[in-house]
């Protein structure tokens, strides 16, 4: 059936919302279920006889560092391919790859019947995961960008923030049920592996969606145009990275980091990280479709400026009332919320600052390696770099300086220029 111009306005850029969305929930569903069972991955996959449970969380966080680094990678390869070829048919080999990663990682054997075996296939199945997520942002965000109506690309781009958002939850939510249904020797022996094979029917969701997906209007247009030159791209790749330096590592420090932080330093259980964590996602959630919308009315700048100078300046008090045993937990709840809530702020408006930032004949590249570069560095080590600098040096503030330092560097790259005008 053929659409008339009215409904092609209207179906197209819904579609491409959801299809485009759906990925983002997909790979941020799974990357939060593997954050909020860290410590019983840890166990069953890096702890051979005589080893501690510290230097097994390490090695957890260690796989998941390595994943985010292969980000870049497969912002490489499948951005040249989606600028090239076209953003539909990359979109669609992505999700493949991401849903048979993920869904294996929940048959695999652990340490105690596979022995070394275990941790290799853990860590290769988690690599083929960090291509496919480098591979997925880049198209995911310039399908929605490119698909939007005018003055509407902060608010379509938040989009994918959002459904990152939903996808956390998501995880959390799913932690959260089993922890309360199954009993922690089930949990530990059996329970984990669930909401990771859950992603094999959320997978085949996602590729029907992405099947009946049409080809941007923007790729259709410029597909014959000249790239700009490399050094030019280069430059947008770093200013855009440097951009986002403090969304990722104050999002991944607030958001995945949180529950192993509470339960390894500040002694909490299972059950209050989880609920801490579900907080602070939900008003990750409530911020960042607003802050989409604040930013095409008054542009990015200003409202990732907000959010980033928010988190320097409130990082470490927030972080002092949870280490606080005289705090009701109410308020603690608030602080939780209120540190996703700032960097929702951050998240609302950055898929489309990126996207702004290249012409669309490299856009899918420039954009998803920005992405993938700032995110390998600062949210795959996030887990790492905490965990072993408490370690050495007891200072339990480190994740407040982390997520500080990181988005004080980000407010100096937001205060420079972009270095040219997306088409």
């Amino acid at each position: 059936m053929t659409l008339t111009i009215h409904e092609r306005g209207t179906v197209r850029p819904r579609r491409a919302l959801l299809a485009g969305s759906v990925g983002n929930f997909i790979e941020w569903y799974e990357f939060g279920v593997y954050g909020y069972f860290a410590t019983i991955i840890a166990a069953r996959f890096f702890t051979p006889e005589g080893g501690s449970e510290v230097e097994a969380l390490v090695r957890t966080y260690a796989s998941f560092a390595l994943a985010f680094f292969f980000r870049p990678v497969g912002a490489a390869l499948f951005g040249r391919l989606g600028d090239r070829i076209g953003r539909r048919p990359v979109l669609i080999v992505v999700i493949l790859l991401m849903t048979g990663a993920t869904t294996l990682i929940g048959a695999l054997p652990t340490y105690a019947t596979a022995g070394a075996l275990a941790p290799w296939l853990l860590t290769f199945l988690r690599v083929l995961q960090g291509l496919s997520a480098g591979g997925e942002f880049g198209g995911a965000v310039a399908v929605m960008t490119e698909f939007a109506p005018p003055g509407r690309r902060g608010l379509y781009g938040a989009w994918q923030s959002f459904t990152v958002a939903l996808g956390l939850l998501g995880g959390a939510g799913a932690a959260a049920l089993l922890a309360t249904v199954l009993t922690e020797h089930q949990l530990d022996a059996w329970g984990w592996r669930l909401p990771f094979l859950l992603t094999l029917p959320m997978g085949l969701g996602a590729l029907w969606l992405r099947l009946r997906l049409d080809e941007t209007p923007a790729f259709r247009e410029e597909r014959e145009a000249e790239r700009p030159p490399a050094r030019e791209v280069v430059g947008a790749i770093a200013l855009g990275a440097g951009r986002i330096m403090g969304w990722a590592a104050a999002g991944y420090t607030f958001l995945v980091v949180l529950p192993s932080y509470l339960q390894s330093t500040l002694d909490a259980t299972f059950q209050q990280a989880l609920v801490a964590t579900v907080l602070a996602n939900l008003g990750f959630a409530v911020t960042i479709l607003p802050a989409g919308l604040l930013s095409d009315r008054f542009g990015r700048r200003p409202v990732m400026l907000t959010g980033a100078v928010l988190v320097v300046v409130l990082a470490v008090p927030l972080l002092n009332l949870l280490q606080d045993p005289g705090v009701s937990l109410t308020v603690k709840g608030a602080a939780v919320w209120g540190a996703g809530a700032v960097v929702g702020l951050m998240a609302g408006p950055g898929p489309a600052m990126l996207a702004e930032l290249f012409p669309t004949k490299v856009r899918y590249t420039g954009l998803g390696l920005a992405y993938a570069l700032s995110n390998a560095v600062f949210s795959g080590c996030a887990g790492l770099i905490i965990t072993e600098t408490i370690e050495r040096t007891g200072n339990v503030d480190i994740p407040a300086y982390y997520a500080a330092a990181t988005c004080a560097v980000s407010i100096l790259a937001l205060a420079r220029s972009p270095m040219r005008k997306a088409s």
